[in-house]
């Protein structure tokens, strides 16, 4: 199959190949539907013919009635099969007219509703089908155009430093060599980010769950950030349940989690404040909550947190952390979610389950 443009690969207009393909299979499901009626009035007729060839070497009056009984029969059958035609056949074709196009990439294509009864759960079927995949479709171009975006940036760094360095702007010595260095580490976790993302979205990420003990992780990460959180000014508490008892998650995806969460909430500080790591049973589950007393975050963005590139706009980072902070909570059975006032502060929460 030939490479397709990621932009172009979409017919706009005119019949494609899924077009004419559902189109003939239409055309072969009528002329089925057609053939199977006409046989089916041809052999009632045959059957009055002989019923009144029967009848009229018995008694003329018979015969004329069952001829008019056959009248009315067949006349019968062909309004029953007009109503046929019209209530299941139209919405199938009409159900083909739309898989053609889905066929050919048009995944805003919808079937029309159906009066039968029959039909009406296969074209909501359909329709739902062509849905997600319009929404999948969506996504993945605002991806390939927000990694565009999330690249250009270390990209032109890099670009301009090394062209610098070449036309004999600066040096090429350790402090530029560094600086590109950074800016390479930030293009690599990108690519990390965006491989972990994947694989978790389409349920391929391997886990390696073991028996974990949670407060023990949360206070690992506390201390590993600690020194990072005193020269922001900002003071890290733990409140942790020593009696939480092990549980059985993958701990170095949990460890992300946890990290990411850490990582957003000192962020949201850049003024200081006091940062609060909890553990705790629930009927649920076990819980990590990390508190903070940050800038919070607006109702408009908080109903965007977990979208992929997604940053407030004291973020840094490449917005990708919450999202794959979701992914990787889901992947263990459990949930996230985040409660925030805007100039007060925000409260992650994550409950893994016990089992």
């Amino acid at each position: 199959m030939p490479r397709r443009d990621w932009e172009s690969w979409r017919p706009e207009s005119g019949w494609g190949e899924g077009r004419e393909t559902w189109q003939r299979f239409g055309q072969r499901l009528f002329f089925r539907f057609a053939a199977f009626m006409l046989l089916a009035v041809t052999g009632l007729v045959a059957l009055g013919a002989l019923l009144a060839v029967l009848l009229s070497s018995v008694d003329i009056g018979a015969a004329v009635g069952a001829v008019v009984l056959i009248g009315l029969m067949v006349a019968s059958l062909g309004v029953l099969i007009g109503r046929s035609v019209r209530r299941t056949w139209l919405p199938v074709r009409d159900l083909i007219r739309a898989a053609g196009a889905v066929a050919d990439g048009d995944y805003s294509a919808r079937a029309q509703p159906a009066s039968s009864a029959a039909i009406q759960p296969v074209v909501r079927s359909f329709n739902d089908m062509a849905f997600r995949l319009e929404q999948a479709d969506a996504q993945r171009r605002q991806l390939l155009a927000d990694l565009g975006h999330e690249l250009r940036t270390p990209l032109t760094v890099v670009r301009g430093e090394i062209e610098a360095m070449i036309d004999g702007v600066h040096d090429v010595d350790i402090e530029h060599l560094e600086l590109l260095l950074v800016e390479v580490s930030v293009m690599e976790r990108l690519l990390v980010d965006l491989r972990t993302l994947s694989l978790a979205e389409a349920g391929a990420l391997a886990l390696h769950p073991e028996p974990t003990d949670l407060s023990e992780l949360v206070a690992d990460v506390a201390d590993s950030y600690r020194r990072v959180a005193r020269d922001a000014g900002v003071a890290i508490e733990t409140q942790l349940d020593g009696d939480l008892g092990e549980v059985s998650v993958d701990p170095v995806r949990i460890r992300e989690v946890s990290t990411n969460l850490v990582v957003n909430a000192l962020g949201a500080m850049p003024d200081g404040g006091s940062l609060l790591l909890v553990t705790e049973r629930t009927a649920v589950g076990a819980a990590i909550e990390v508190r903070d007393t940050g800038t919070g975050i607006g109702e408009d963005d908080l109903r965007l947190v977990f979208d992929r590139f997604h940053k407030g706009p004291q973020s840094s980072g490449s917005g990708l952390g919450l999202t794959i902070s979701h992914d990787l909570v889901e992947a263990h059975g459990g949930t996230i979610s985040i409660s925030s006032t805007h100039g007060v502060g925000t409260t992650v929460r994550v409950i893994l389950p016990l089992a």
